[in-house]
């Protein structure tokens, strides 16, 4: 691929000590050169920040910026959105990790074909080592995705130099896949490339609560999307039943 399109690659972190060095250590070893990374923290007590300000230090590419009050995963990569210069805005949070290919596979894969937002199969992981591979399916339209969020954060990118900057509700959950459904109000589908490129990480405590994940679903189809009671309740039995087959992989 010879010419390069910046990429702003999103990241926020809150007391991720243990994880954001391998996390930031994937980005630096991308065969795709020309991005920056935003780091955006969320008042973290451990020593996150000092972690990512020696990595700012060693690649300039790499930027660090800091919330005054503790507002969720969804502020924090808004902040780094606002602060982005790319002509694609990408996704990584500070406990998952991307391979090597990653952005140069999808870069080009969206170029060549004008595609607007698209995502990519990754491989869950733990301490114990690699889990199963989640494969979404090819395209996922807005009606589509109210009933399941095929779309992994850690693997999404879309043309902000077409649809400009497009930011998370201010939610604490659910935010990226209120993000996608306001895409995808103006974008017909979007399109997973069939590569897996990223990893996503399950052993961290919110990725284990349940029944969490299945309250803030309900509250985002009543209180963000606006749906009526049934419309919610048709939503909501399907999202709990693809959740389940997901979790089985």
């Amino acid at each position: 691929m010879e010419y390069q399109p910046l990429v702003s690659i999103i990241m926020p972190s809150y007391n991720s000590v243990r994880t954001i060095a391998e996390s930031i250590e994937s980005v630096i070893a991308q065969t795709y050169k020309n991005w920056e990374l935003l780091i955006t923290d969320d008042v973290s007590v451990d020593d996150t920040k000092d972690i990512i300000r020696c990595y700012c230090e060693k690649d300039k590419r790499i930027k660090l910026f800091e919330l005054d009050t503790n507002s969720g995963a969804g502020a924090s990569r808004n902040n780094s959105i606002g602060n982005s210069s790319g002509d694609y805005i990408a996704f990584l949070d500070s406990d998952d990790i991307w391979l090597p290919n990653k952005l140069m596979l999808q870069i080009e894969f969206m170029e060549k074909n004008n595609i607007l937002l698209s995502y990519s199969a990754y491989q869950k992981f733990s301490a114990l080592g690699d889990g199963g591979i989640v494969m979404p399916p090819n395209s996922v339209s807005y009606s589509e995705l109210l009933t399941g969020n095929v779309i992994g954060c850690l693997t999404a990118i879309y043309n902000a130099k077409v649809l400009g900057k497009r930011y998370m509700p201010l939610i604490r959950k659910r935010q990226d896949m209120g993000l996608w459904l306001s895409i995808l109000k103006d974008v017909d589908k979007a399109i997973c490339i069939p590569n897996v490129l990223a990893k996503y990480r399950i052993d961290t405590g919110m990725t284990q609560n349940k029944f969490n994940i299945l309250k803030w679903q309900w509250a985002f189809y009543r209180e963000v999307i606006g749906l009526s009671f049934i419309k919610s309740a048709k939503c909501f039995i399907l999202y709990a039943f693809k959740g389940f087959i997901k979790s089985r992989i």
